[in-house]
């Protein structure tokens, strides 16, 4: 592409990071960078054709209205997300307001090169987010299943993390297979019916 405000092109890349692990809010990375809506869209074409970042679609059936169609973007490279925003050491990265979103991405990049390891260029991986603000980092679907899983930082998950996996029971076809907290614990255990704790290290 023809990129002739370079400035503004870099601005729009360190807002993709900045971004990583959140609903795709065009509008506002347009803001960031000074450009309009059409430019933004355009760049980040550009970007996901150069696998620099990947825009995660939300799980959406046609029998559920209140079901969010806004994809996730996710930075693939976190190291240079981080050095794009300026976190130059470990510690100013788990010290810092995006740990969570830098750790997330960490975990479904590593989900995903899997994936791409198996030949496997779209592999079935959403979120889940409806009206209600009910969330799932992650849902794998395999055949008639789906699988839940939620991505903290933390090393000692409680079971109000996962309790949004229920919004996927009921869903027509389908059923609800084993649901993961992948944390930063440091065995795998229990935590609820049918839900364990995944050491991020097992993935």
């Amino acid at each position: 592409m023809n990129i002739q405000d370079e400035s503004a092109f870099i601005k729009f890349v360190k807002a993709a990071a900045s971004l990583t692990g959140e609903m795709l809010n065009m509008t506002t990375i347009a803001e960031i960078c000074g450009k309009d809506v059409k430019t933004v869209r355009s760049w980040l074409s550009v970007l996901e054709s150069s696998g620099l970042v990947y825009l995660l679609e939300p799980y959406y059936n046609n029998l559920n209205k209140r079901l969010i169609k806004t994809p996730k973007l996710y930075f693939l490279d976190t190291g240079l997300a981080c050095w794009l925003l300026g976190w130059n050491t470990p510690e100013q990265l788990v010290n810092g307001a995006m740990w969570g979103h830098i750790f997330e991405s960490f975990v479904f990049v590593e989900i995903l090169k899997s994936y791409y390891n198996d030949g496997i260029v779209k592999p079935p991986l959403y979120y889940y987010r409806d009206t209600d603000k009910n969330e799932i980092d992650l849902v794998i679907s395999n055949g008639d299943m789906l699988y839940p899983a939620e991505i903290k930082t933390t090393s000692d998950p409680t079971k109000s993390m996962v309790k949004a996996f229920r919004c996927l029971e009921g869903i027509p076809g389908k059923k609800v297979g084993v649901g993961t907290v992948i944390c930063l614990a440091k065995e795998r255990l229990p935590l609820a019916d049918n839900v364990w704790i995944l050491p991020v290290c097992y993935i």
